[in-house]
């Protein structure tokens, strides 16, 4: 067996019967447990003839069994690919054509939708509860242990699709040593050991979830309070038993909402964590005032895991994403890659071991994403202080990201501008104050339509939900500039206030 992730893993549960799992009114999962289950679907994924580096797409919602699958993938070398669990079957076949899995793992529920739309492609299912379906039946009576795949810290491990500025979706490869590296990185940053206990209320198809959450748990030995969704009672019932807590910006707003948010519930927490989209400097000083906890904040993409992270001690300053990580270099640069001077404003560069390898099949769209010095370009802006602290300005890309997921508007415009009576659209994200970014269109109407919002959202309907507008304004004309470009930042500023 090489050096790999899972056997980085593995020498971490030094305890195999420390509990790693602990889903809401289930029975507890220790890690022995745990790598034993992912043994036997391990035999699963090679007995449907997964090699070393043959793709598994999943699609599947969130449990102890999906964990484990992950963790089979990681046994048997395959490639993991996580697919959002709101993606429709139509656009499942953009990524089941560019990955070309050796097997798909879908939702028992979807099976019938997602078969039809993928009639090439094997599929085994999974429960929402990760108890049943063809993928676990198959393990039944499946050896306990498994020879695991010879395969090292540069081998792939992962590919993770994330927009692109044609719309085109990319596959992100992010290999063994590229988890290993950042997850150990997080490990010290954030001191994280076999005692704590993580809330997990992320899904696992998003870096966030997967990557960070769980391979920061799985390095350190720690356990998981691993809740199906994010839901609030959910939450404050787990909060006492947890140490640690991970989540997106918009778990923190609807918590500070809740009346149980207090300091003697908060007292015996270790640290909260918030990143996938900007936290308002205003939702850090309302915590803080609340729990007496400063949230850290932190920077990464799907690229590269994490680059920054505000630290452990020391200042915790809202609107900062903090300081490098250990081996992780960041630099401000103008457009051809020279270094700018403290707080001037540039786009973000990295470089480091966490730095993806490159886009799947993409060869042109790889070298164009990296300086000469091996720099990745990120797409966006931002300034680094005296002190080294980076702030991110905004997106070269007119990505959005809504809920900590990210939508790339052309897709939607496009599917907008085919609808009779529009005459031209444009998408953005605007500040929402639950979402960190609204989804929201603008539609210029041809003369004689009778387009409603309602009926525009209708026609989304095949698009997964997160993606939906959350409004959709009709103007007269949209801003441009001299050279006839859509002006999005102009849409943006007029309209900055719209969710409140």
């Amino acid at each position: 067996m090489g050096d790999n992730l899972f056997n980085r893993f593995a020498q971490s549960a030094a305890d195999p019967d420390k509990i790693f799992l602990l889903p809401p009114g289930r029975p507890a999962v220790r890690y022995r447990e745990s790598f034993a289950a992912a043994a036997r679907l391990a035999h699963v994924l090679t007995r449907h003839g997964v090699q070393p580096g043959d793709r598994v797409a999943v699609q599947v919602e969130k449990s102890p069994g999906a964990l484990f699958l992950y963790l089979a993938c990681l046994r048997a070398g395959a490639v993991y690919l996580p697919l959002n669990s709101g993606y429709t079957p139509s656009e499942l076949t953009y990524f089941v054509g560019d990955a070309e899995p050796r097997l798909f793992v879908v939702a028992e529920k979807n099976k019938a939708a997602n078969a039809a739309a993928l009639p090439d492609t094997p599929l085994l299912t999974l429960s929402d509860d990760g108890l049943s379906g063809s993928l676990i039946t198959e393990a039944v009576g499946q050896p306990d242990d498994f020879t695991d795949a010879d395969v090292g810290m540069g081998d792939l491990a992962s590919i993770l699709y994330t927009s692109g500025t044609t719309g085109r979706s990319k596959g992100a490869m992010l290999s063994h040593g590229n988890l290993f590296s950042n997850a150990q990185s997080l490990k010290e940053v954030w001191r994280f050991s076999k005692s704590d206990v993580l809330l997990h209320a992320l899904p696992l198809f998003h870096i966030h979830g997967l990557f960070v959450a769980t391979n920061v748990t799985l390095l350190s030995g720690a356990s998981m309070l691993l809740l199906p969704r994010f839901d609030l009672d959910a939450v404050f019932d787990a909060l006492p038993l947890a140490s640690t807590m991970m989540g997106v910006p918009t778990f923190y707003t609807r918590m500070l909402q809740d009346a149980r948010l207090n300091q003697d519930g908060t007292k015996h927490m270790r640290l909260f964590v918030s990143g996938s989209a900007p936290l308002l400097a205003e939702t850090h000083r309302q915590w803080q005032a609340r729990t007496g906890h400063a949230i850290l904040e932190r920077y990464g993409m799907t690229e590269t895991g994490m680059n920054t992270s505000n630290p452990y001690d020391g200042a915790r300053i809202p609107g900062s994403v903090g300081l490098p990580l250990p081996g992780v270099e960041v630099r401000i640069a103008d457009k051809t890659g020279q270094p700018l001077a403290p707080g001037e404003i540039g786009m973000i560069e990295v470089r480091g071991p966490n730095v993806f390898q490159g886009y799947w099949r993409m060869p042109e769209k790889t070298a164009s994403e990296f300086r000469p010095d091996g720099f990745f370009i990120t797409g966006d802006l931002g300034t680094l202080d005296a002190e080294g602290y980076l702030g991110i300005v905004g997106r070269d890309k007119d990505l959005i990201i809504s809920g900590g997921l990210n939508i790339y508007p052309k897709e939607i415009e496009s599917l907008i501008d085919e609808l009779p009576g529009v005459e031209e659209a444009a998408v953005v994200g605007l500040p929402h104050p639950d979402f960190g970014e609204g989804v929201t269109a603008f539609i210029v109407k041809t003369r004689d339509s009778v387009l409603t919002e309602d009926t525009v959202l209708g026609a989304l309907a095949n698009l997964a939900r997160f993606k939906h507008p959350k409004r959709v304004l009709f103007v007269d004309q949209l801003p441009r500039n001299t050279m006839g470009k859509v002006q999005k930042s102009a849409m943006r500023e007029s309209f900055k206030t719209l969710y409140g």
